[in-house]
């Protein structure tokens, strides 16, 4: 959970609301009720908060600690796949150790959101046999806590990473050779994010690829990935259903849900949001690879 600041080509933003746990709670809010579990300052606007509860997200895990939150400044340049940091600033993070509220503990669907993976592991430890666990990372934990990081990949069901996180993670250029080097460290699925260019599936022998859908209006990307992570992990948590036919029903999702977080700053745009644009986005992009096949001679 963090404030953000942030610049692109098209607008500026300061101070808003930002950070893995929120744009995932806001995405995941709109097909089951959420379990936040995080950590904000004293300066924190806690009253931003409401519209996330108003939509049925827990706020019970998220700890008030005195000091400065978590702060970061961006900056986005014409390729909208490569954020600049410019300033991060860890506040109250940088000694956050997750307490999970009892009624958070037999929760079924568990996302471990993009932190130390020794954080990650020990929230995983606290739960009670979650039927389904999926965890994020990034460049820095790749880099600084390797053996942490593979340490978790034994104890999840799935990962979403970004093409160069995938392929930092495992040394292999071919993102088929990179899921499956993932997939052999435990994961049964991995999700690999192209951005703008979609996003791929892997599990066992099958490949699935779901389109980002095509907008002339992108704002702000930063929380594209992880509003990606809570349509994903919010249809999977709201039917219940494991298999893989639902499993690529859920990754569309999660797509659609990406793209409306793209088009305003913060989680305004996901807020704005109802069922009616969703489905809409949703059989949009089914429409974008939807085509009849020539019959065998």
């Amino acid at each position: 959970m963090a404030l953000d600041s942030i610049e692109t080509p098209f607008g500026k933003a300061d101070l808003v609301l930002g950070g893995s746990g929120t744009f995932f709670s806001a995405s995941a809010s709109h097909f089951t009720p959420v379990q936040l579990v995080g950590v904000v300052g004293s300066d924190y606007p806690l009253e931003k908060l409401d519209a996330l509860a108003q939509r049925g997200v827990d706020l019970a895990g998220v700890e008030h600690a005195e000091g400065a939150s978590f702060r970061w400044r961006g900056r986005y340049r014409h390729d909208l796949n490569v954020a600049e940091t410019l300033e991060t600033h860890l506040g109250v993070f940088s000694h956050f150790s997750p307490k999970i509220p009892p009624q958070f503990l037999d929760a079924p669907f568990v996302f471990l959101a993009n932190i130390d993976p020794r954080l990650q592991v020990d929230v995983l430890n606290q739960v009670q046999r979650p039927r389904f666990v999926a965890c994020d990372t990034m460049n820095f934990w790749i880099e600084s806590r390797r053996p942490e990081l593979v340490q978790l990949l034994g104890k999840v069901d799935a990962i979403t990473l970004n093409d160069g996180e995938a392929r930092q993670l495992t040394e292999h250029a071919n993102l088929v050779k990179a899921a499956r080097w993932i997939m052999k460290q435990g994961p049964k699925i991995v999700i690999i994010k192209k951005g703008e260019h979609g996003a791929f599936m892997f599990m066992n022998d099958s490949i699935f690829f779901a389109p980002a859908y095509p907008l002339e209006d992108v704002f702000d990307p930063t929380g594209a990935g992880d509003s990606f992570a809570g349509g994903f992990m919010g249809y999977l948590a709201k039917t219940g259903d494991l298999s893989e036919a639902n499993l690529r029903r859920a990754v569309v999702y999660g797509s659609a849900m990406g793209s409306f977080a793209v088009e305003k700053f913060s989680i305004d745009r996901i807020l704005e949001i109802g069922p009616g644009e969703i489905a809409e986005r949703v059989a949009r992009i089914r429409q974008l690879v939807s085509f009849d096949q020539e019959p065998a001679e």
